[in-house]
């Protein structure tokens, strides 16, 4: 669906640009000597700018669009996907993020070679790189190359590449300083044109009362029977939290936030921070969807319910500054995958290639972001010829993909006792195996209906490949991996004791448990 802009949209559009690559780049030479650091930000964030950062990048144009669009067809359902994230967030700021911080990795594969040693570790930087590539970069630029072509009407592929050099610029010049910067200002881009958009659509409705007697019944539970066929309650608590680990705990595009933090306090902030986000996600992202839905059922799909509800209910002004939050959240999110790209490139394949001074590893980056660009916009081509729902396929392959790796952190980071033979044996093995069943589960090998949901299977994965992270364990010898200290211990060498850190968690766990009572 079309939206027609005006010259008042063009020119809200045109001073959203201009003030981020002001941000981007004119404040880039305050604290330069901190921003030397493209991939860490010289360690430095402070919890409120590792907050927004993971929102602007977690809130890419297939969350505004894609939750919209389960609203619209669902209801709040899809709300456990933002309302249940706050207990892998607890997991990695609390469990996850202590040890991070302690063996001062930069990269996500460099923890698995302090746990478990060089194979583990070569694994994971192949698959790092290739996630990042692939469920990051083509698939964001894929995303939002369509809802870009849409609004202006542009062909496909210019819109693709024109988002690829916005976020190459930025993250070229300034590194992850600049993609935090932009990413807070991102950030209440999008929350405010959010904002605005569910109020309007509520007065159109009449009011809080009309909306809810409009709704149909089977809209409001957020958990469904075991026998439906997408949602069921099952696939939810069993099946989310599989990818909930992988995503929140060991994905590199999320977790170099808060590595980057100043400290372990800052860090620790940040995922509570970002948390607390969480509860306001369903209500400015997935209640639209359900207002599209009550408003204009007859003239929307569940893929367009976002751009419809923006086009029939804004003036124009509050219509261009809901396109510069869909501009917004495309960038960061494309931002936040080059970085993580060229830090896992330079730091873990050329670095360890070749000796380079930090000059060198800054200027390798730069390079690298470059050619991440170029791949991720061939990425998006092949996209654009493969004649499938891209949305439902990359939700469907992060959940298969997922639980090797969910396995071997949960085991590294909770199970002193576990050893390098058992987690090469997971990730080579159990790695083989999810890829081969994803390639099925995407082609309906043998046959259309024989595999599960892909949540239910991520489960039957999870469960198989823990099993035999156990067995493994206990009947070969520990090795000479090392084994990390206990969480006290790290926490005193941190010089920080979490107690006022636990008990917002705790505050946060009982708003939850309300907004579910509620529900």
């Amino acid at each position: 669906m079309n939206v027609t802009l005006t010259t008042v949209d063009y020119l809200v559009v045109l001073g959203y640009v201009v003030a981020l690559f002001i941000i981007g780049f004119l404040l880039i030479r305050k604290g330069a000597s901190a921003d030397a650091d493209i991939f860490l930000g010289g360690r430095s964030l402070k919890w409120w700018q590792i907050g927004f950062s993971l929102f602007s990048a977690n809130a890419g144009p297939m969350m505004l669009v894609g939750l919209a669009s389960i609203g619209f067809s669902r209801g709040v359902v899809g709300s456990n996907f933002e309302w249940l994230a706050w207990i892998f967030l607890l997991l990695l700021a609390m469990f996850f993020l202590p040890h991070y911080l302690a063996t001062r990795i930069s990269t996500m594969p460099q923890f698995l070679l302090v746990r478990f040693g060089k194979r583990s570790y070569n694994f994971l930087v192949v698959y790092s790189l290739f996630s990042i590539l692939v469920v990051w970069l083509g698939s964001a630029l894929y995303a939002g190359g369509l809802i870009i072509s849409q609004i202006f009407e542009w062909p496909l592929m210019r819109s693709v590449i024109l988002i690829a050099l916005m976020a190459t610029s930025i993250t070229t010049v300034g590194g992850l300083k600049a993609v935090v910067r932009t990413g807070v200002f991102q950030s209440i881009i999008i929350i405010v044109s959010s904002v605005i958009l569910t109020y309007m659509a509520l007065q159109k409705i009449g009011g809080v009362h009309a909306f809810v007697h409009a709704v149909p019944a089977d809209y409001w539970p957020l958990f469904r029977s075991a026998s439906d066929p997408e949602y069921s309650w099952l696939a939810v608590v069993l099946g989310y939290p599989v990818v909930a680990v992988y995503y929140w705990c060991t994905d590199q595009t999320i977790v170099q936030k808060v590595l980057a933090a100043k400290d372990l306090k800052q860090g620790q902030y940040g995922a509570l921070f970002i948390a607390a986000l969480k509860i306001l996600m369903p209500f400015i992202f997935i209640f639209p969807g359900i207002m599209c839905f009550v408003l204009y059922k007859d003239i929307a799909q569940p893929d367009n319910a976002y751009i419809t509800l923006v086009k029939q209910l804004l003036p124009h002004g509050f219509l261009g500054l809901c396109v510069a939050a869909l501009i917004a959240a495309l960038i960061d999110t494309v931002s936040s995958g080059l970085n993580s790209f060229s830090t896992v490139c330079t730091l873990d394949v050329i670095s360890r290639l070749r000796a380079m001074d930090e000059t060198r590893k800054r200027n390798t980056g730069k390079l690298l972001t470059l050619i991440g660009a170029v791949l991720a916009v061939l990425i998006a081509y092949l996209y654009s010829h493969s004649g499938k729902s891209f949305f439902e396929l990359s939700q469907g392959l992060v959940s298969i993909l997922a639980p090797p790796l969910s396995v071997v952190f949960l085991a590294g980071v909770l199970w002193k006792r576990a050893n390098s033979m058992a987690a090469d044996v997971v990730l080579y093995g159990g790695g083989s195996i999810c890829m081969a069943v994803g390639v099925c589960h995407v082609l309906n090998l043998p046959y259309k209906g024989f595999w599960p949901h892909f949540l239910m299977l991520s489960v039957y994965l999870f469960v198989g490949l823990a099993v035999v992270m156990v067995l493994v364990t206990l009947f070969t010898k520990p090795g000479e991996n090392k084994s990390l200290p206990s969480l006290l211990e790290t926490n005193r060498k941190a010089g920080h004791q979490p107690r006022s850190v636990w008990l917002g968690w705790l505050l946060l766990a009982i708003v939850m448990l309300f907004i579910y009572l509620l529900f």
